[in-house]
């Protein structure tokens, strides 16, 4: 397998940002590690050699970025307020970063579908939603997408608007409802250990009453919150792209 580390000192961060890019060519798959990790969990964790014959077959290439989640949301010294300022900080990364290397990376305009477990489900499927005139489609796996979860009482614009169990009731917007739809949108979750699928269905339900197509799967009770999970959810859906 094709693989290369890029970096670069990211202006919207005002640091050092690496990614992770395996195989020549395909459809982009960015991935958002979970909670503080970084962009090199999922090969750490075998979820790269998992999607390999996808990759090696030319029907994605992979991009995994690097987080700042240990510099917001899990930094137990920063005041809140400044967490959500750096989480915005990071949206902007990717917009303005990490999509245009992608699309220079390919040569060319691509589709990009996000994907993530834990909280890197969260950032994928809030990225989706936030610009889905520039994304595809997400596979969020065992997320829960009320950043209140994280922000221990916390509430401001910034947590409301990278909530999407928050901020998508209230969109109206038709053409933006209409962007949502064209998206291949996938929420998964199991039922075992330290899972919240509840978090999955609630967002289903609001899916549902904006008349979002999208595809809910609720796995077993034998599907912890954990690697063998995602390792086994990947791929599967990758499969039905």
């Amino acid at each position: 397998m094709y693989r290369e580390i890029r970096q670069w000192q990211s202006s919207s961060l005002n640091k050092n940002m690496e990614i992770a890019v395996y195989g020549h060519y395909g459809p982009a798959l960015l991935m958002f590690p979970t909670a503080a990790a970084d962009y090199l969990e999922y090969e750490r964790f075998q979820l790269i050699e998992a999607i390999a014959p996808f990759i090696n077959e030319g029907k994605l290439k992979a991009f995994s970025i690097n987080s700042i989640n240990n510099e917001s949301w899990m930094n137990k010294s920063m005041l809140p307020h400044h967490k959500g300022i750096r989480h915005q900080q990071f949206n902007d990364y990717v917009i303005n970063e990490v999509v245009p290397f992608i699309h220079d990376h390919n040569k060319g305009l691509t589709p990009i579908v996000t994907t993530g477990a834990s909280l890197g489900a969260l950032h994928a499927l809030n990225m989706f939603f936030r610009r889905p005139d520039i994304f595809a489609g997400t596979i969020a796996m065992s997320g829960d997408y009320n950043l209140q979860s994280y922000t221990k009482g916390h509430y401001d614009e910034n947590v409301f608007f990278n909530s999407p169990e928050q901020y998508l009731p209230g969109v109206t917007d038709h053409e933006y409802l209409e962007q949502m739809r064209r998206g291949k949108i996938i929420i998964a979750a199991g039922q075992g250990n330290f899972e919240n699928p509840d978090a999955s269905r609630r967002l289903s339900g609001i899916l549902h009453s904006k008349s979002i197509p999208h595809w809910l799967d609720v796995w077993g009770e034998d599907m912890p919150h954990d690697w063998p999970t995602w390792r086994l959810m990947l791929p599967y859906f990758l499969s039905t792209l």
